[in-house]
């Protein structure tokens, strides 16, 4: 239905301009265990619960579900809560995408060399004999 799929479109577009940068993002189709056409009357393309003024509304085909995923680069599945299809998968799929964003953000912001400076040979000759010691040998 092309009202849901501009509503999914707008959400992620809500979601890309108020969420912090690069938000791991999923497509999630439900009632994967009704064949499309017995789940035309219930919601197959969801986005954290999809209602339109209390009605439910009618399934998007998994085509179109994802080539909706693949526009926006993002993961698409379809699930079923009554046979635990995906179900799993969909929470580990996105709790790796997170886990890898976040060390791939933490190699970013780490530097990947130390750079170790020698002293100034002019400045450090006279402050040679200056220093104690180690150990109190003299």
């Amino acid at each position: 239905r092309a009202s849901l799929l501009a509503d999914i479109r707008n959400w992620i577009r809500n979601t890309e301009q108020h969420a912090s940068d690069n938000v791991n993002k999923i497509l999630v189709g439900n009632k994967a265990d009704m064949d499309e056409s017995k789940r035309s009357s219930f919601p197959s393309l969801l986005i954290s619960g999809l209602r339109n003024g209390g009605d439910i509304q009618p399934a998007v085909p998994t085509s179109k579900g994802q080539a909706l995923a693949d526009e926006y680069g993002i993961k698409f599945f379809e699930t079923s809560a009554k046979t635990n299809l995906n179900v799993e998968e969909v929470f580990f799929s996105i709790a790796r995408d997170i886990k890898q964003r976040l060390v791939d953000t933490d190699l970013k912001a780490e530097p990947s060399t130390i750079k170790i400076n020698k002293p100034d040979q002019a400045a450090g000759a006279g402050q040679a004999a200056q220093r104690p010691a180690c150990c109190g040998s003299t």
